[in-house]
């Protein structure tokens, strides 16, 4: 991983995919459609550092997990997400499965929000309430994805919700869980996932679950869970799992597991994954001083991206602030 520092006055500073490597630079200023977004922090997701080390981003600005202020001051979150609108998925409402896959997603297709301004389609912009820091709002991104996952596995007040796998991810899934009323236990491999959960009121699985969720991206993470899982209970797939899917054919089947794959986020009829994110960060900031654990300045990504692939660390949610 490399930067280098050279700046004029009509360039911005950027993070960079190139080949397998972070590099710091400098763009122009950005133009052409969309409403302009001056960042103000910008998350590194596991997704980042694997792709990059696939080399399978190409010379793109990386950042999915970003938070600004448009011109006028106003601070809003930032849905990554830009559908060309005109496939059957689209039409559906189900933009986030758009014909087009990732050539959609800011940051990951498009040119993204690790850098000091980007343009994003006004669709994608959320204003962020009082209570929920832009600073800290680069957390609303991940935790859209947990919440949509656990809407999709039907999570409610009552239930035994169980999740394993301790990343931001996982975090918020459960940190969700509970908000919705459910008893949630959550494992982890790391000390510094297991003494976040323990931050935010949450032990450690035991027992048999009504819901399961996994977010580690293994095949043992799944086998737990269906280990874990009660009869006729729901598995949820949060974490991305990059070759193949693994589930354990006999207990699942035994138990007539439903096994949900969630990817994303959406919008339903009145609300929206990222709305329910934005609210439950607003309606407790402990979230985000538990799980955010390191900021780097933006010239700085590339000691970042280092500091957020080694767990070993204590790293949660590493954010650039540019």
């Amino acid at each position: 991983m490399s930067s280098t520092h050279q700046a004029g006055p009509d360039t911005i500073r950027s993070v960079r995919a190139s080949g397998d490597q972070v590099v710091v630079g400098h763009d122009p200023r950005p133009t052409g459609d969309g409403v302009q977004v001056n960042v103000v922090s910008s998350g590194i997701c596991g997704s980042d550092i694997k792709l990059v080390e696939m080399a399978f981003l190409g010379n793109v600005v990386l950042g999915h997990e970003f938070a600004g202020r448009l011109n006028d001051g106003t601070p809003v979150a930032v849905e990554p997400v830009a559908p060309d609108g005109t496939c059957d998925e689209c039409a559906r409402g189900n933009y986030h499965r758009c014909r087009a896959g990732m050539a959609t997603n800011i940051g990951i297709g498009i040119d993204g929000g690790m850098r000091d301004q980007t343009m994003v389609p006004e669709r994608s912009l959320f204003e962020l309430p009082t209570g929920l820091s832009v600073s800290d709002a680069c957390l609303v991104e991940p935790t859209a994805v947990a919440l949509h996952g656990l809407r999709l596995g039907g999570v409610r007040a009552g239930q035994r919700v169980g999740v394993i796998g301790g990343g931001v991810i996982g975090l918020m899934a459960a940190a969700g869980a509970k908000a919705l009323g459910a008893e949630v236990g959550l494992a982890a491999r790391h000390p510094a996932q297991i003494a976040a959960a323990e931050a935010l009121g949450i032990g450690p699985c035991s027992g048999e679950y009504d819901v399961m969720v996994e977010s580690a991206g293994s095949d043992s993470a799944v086998d737990d869970c269906v280990n874990m899982a009660g009869p006729g209970g729901t598995v949820v797939i949060l974490g991305t799992h990059m070759d193949r899917l693994s589930v354990p054919g006999v207990p699942a089947l035994l138990k007539e597991l439903n096994v949900v794959s969630s990817i994303m986020y959406n919008r339903y009829e009145g609300g929206s994954d990222f709305g329910d994110a934005i609210n439950l960060h607003a309606n407790d900031p402990v979230l985000a001083r538990t799980v955010i654990t390191h900021r780097f300045p933006l010239e700085k990504a590339v000691e970042a991206f280092k500091v957020a692939a080694d767990r070993k660390s204590g790293a949660l949610k590493v954010v650039l602030e540019p």
